[in-house]
């Protein structure tokens, strides 16, 4: 039995230039073939693809025409920021499907006959392009002053078109946003000034309750309050330092109407006792009058006390007065007494007409006495009523500042609220002013706005696709997967193709060569079958050129 043999894995030579020129020679069908497909089919695709044209249009942002120092803008946001926004907007759904049914366009009819509508809206999405702008000189605060609006279609009157509605698309909706935003701060400063207005008018109303309510007792009303106090308080002062005078006045009085009352008395005495001696009768006179003048000055001290307190100047010195007038009294009637114990002789009656004289004269003199007391004592009485009257606003008014300390805090906060609520509502009101301004400033066109600086082009020559760009990417594909299949099918022939590989993989010396000799017959044969083939070949892929060349011409021009 014999046994399998072993094969030794033999690793190919390297290749140089020469063997490379050789694999290109006897695979050269291999390279031309793909590569000519790769021409042929390129250059239908190319004809057949749709032309498609670039309608373009630039807008320029115009800033306001009024500095922001003389008119504030009551909008936080630039036009730059706004676009975004808008551009949100009208790339929506709605929007794009109202300009994709417009009858007026009537845009991917195709396209809508085989896809959903989503799905056409997206592609339109894609075709639409909207750039911003970064021209020289523009600020940090705004971030460009112009922006460009692209549409790629088919048609390009269609591409113009739509490219149009779309700049009009983005003016109606500045105005309409702008007029919305302008709206909006109206209504909202307007609502914001109301409720002001009706805070201020709450608290007004509120203080003024406040200041009714609490007359006269209000702090800017103190130093008034004070003043009167003070005033009071020196007239009650005044009062009392009247009725001081007035009481020593009576005192006075008293005293002289008691002197005037003895000394009548001693007269009448004189006139009924003959029997009494000068001297006696002098002691009796004197004691009577000591005795009215005790009864006199304890009724005043009496009195002293009761409007003085006990150790008031005027209330010592009267007691003081008494207890010298009950000494000299009890002193007096001792004499007398010790005078009564002697024995008496009778005395014989006299009339005396000078005597009568003088107790008239001294009676006189007691009814004088006795009307100016009446006079006093209504004087002191009229000015008790006043005394007490003034008492009574002293005590109203020393009321009054000790419930201002009270009430202060509250109409301190009522006042401070008060002032809150007056700045507010100026601050409102100059919001007001500003929202009307920045609403005239719109109306005549000063304010910041989209101006069409390139009108939407009519495209003359499609920008895609780039046809010999085309054809020759493909060509270059095709030649690339020529070669590769040309290197693959060398790698599958094991066969000695020359004398190099002879040498390289026998290691034997080679003497000489003998070329490989065929039947010209068939020889002749094989080539004119490469020959008809290639024809065909040749002949069908111009066909199709020609075929995508008329389509072109034809239907897609």
């Amino acid at each position: 039995m014999a046994t399998a043999s072993n094969y030794v894995a033999i690793s190919r030579r390297t290749l140089d230039m020469e063997d490379y020129i050789d694999v290109a020679r006897r695979h050269v069908g291999w390279i031309i073939g793909p590569t000519f497909a790769g021409l042929v089919i390129a250059s239908v695709v190319a004809l057949v693809m749709q032309n498609v044209y670039i309608s373009e249009a630039v807008m320029r942002i115009t800033p306001s025409q009024i500095s922001s120092n003389i008119v504030a803008s009551t909008v936080n946001q630039h036009l730059t920021e706004r676009i975004q926004q808008m551009q949100q907007e009208i790339l929506s759904r709605t929007s794009l499907s109202a300009i994709i049914t417009d009858p007026r366009l009537d845009l991917y009819k195709v396209e809508r006959s085989k896809e959903p509508m989503e799905d056409v809206i997206e592609q339109m999405k894609k075709d639409i392009g909207i750039h911003i702008l970064e021209l020289p000189g523009t600020t940090s605060d705004r971030a460009a002053s112009a922006f460009q609006i692209q549409f790629s279609y088919p048609d390009p009157h269609k591409a113009q078109q739509v490219v149009q509605t779309l700049v009009t698309k983005f003016n109606d909706a500045n105005v309409t946003t702008q007029h919305t935003q302008q709206q909006m701060v109206t209504s909202f400063v307007h609502d914001e000034l109301t409720t002001a207005r009706a805070n201020l008018t709450a608290l007004d109303a509120e203080l003024t309750k406040f200041r009714i309510e609490n007359t006269g007792k209000l702090p800017e009303e103190s130093s008034m309050n004070i003043a009167q106090l003070t005033s009071l308080q020196q007239q009650a002062a005044t009062i009392n330092d009247y009725l001081n005078r007035e009481a020593q006045e009576k005192v006075q009085l008293d005293t002289h109407l008691e002197t005037l009352q003895g000394q009548l008395e001693l007269l009448g005495m004189f006139d009924k006792e003959a029997d009494v001696t000068g001297p006696v009768a002098r002691q009796n006179e004197r004691l009577l009058l000591l005795n009215r003048q005790v009864t006199d000055t304890e009724a005043n001290v009496a009195q002293l006390r009761q409007i003085y307190k006990p150790n008031y100047p005027d209330v010592r010195d009267a007691e003081k007065h008494l207890a010298e007038l009950k000494r000299e009294r009890d002193e007096l009637q001792k004499k007398q007494d010790a005078e009564e114990a002697k024995p008496k002789e009778p005395v014989k009656k006299k009339t005396n007409y000078a005597q009568a004289q003088s107790a008239s004269a001294i009676q006189a003199q007691i009814d004088a006495s006795k009307a100016s007391e009446q006079s006093l004592e209504m004087e002191r009485r009229n000015k008790m009523q006043e005394q007490q009257r003034i008492n009574q606003k002293i005590n109203e008014y020393q009321a009054r500042l000790q419930e201002t300390s009270a009430i202060e805090a509250k109409y301190q906060d009522l006042l401070r609220n008060e002032k809150t609520a007056t700045e507010t509502l100026q601050t409102e009101q100059a919001k007001e002013s500003l929202a009307a301004q920045n609403g005239k400033l719109q109306e005549v066109g000063g304010g910041e706005r989209l101006e069409v600086l390139d009108t939407p082009s009519l495209p003359l020559k499609p920008s895609a696709p780039k046809r010999y760009q085309v054809i020759g990417v493909g060509v270059a594909l095709a030649f690339v997967v020529g070669l590769a299949l040309a290197g693959v099918q060398e790698a599958r022939d094991t066969s000695l193709k020359n004398l190099k590989d002879v040498r390289a993989y026998t290691n034997l010396p080679v003497l000489s060569s003998i070329p490989l000799l065929e039947n010209t017959m068939l020889v002749r044969r094989k080539r004119r079958l490469a020959y008809l083939a290639w024809s065909a070949a040749v002949i069908i892929g111009l066909l199709a050129i020609g075929a995508a060349a008329y389509y072109h011409a034809t239907v897609l021009a």
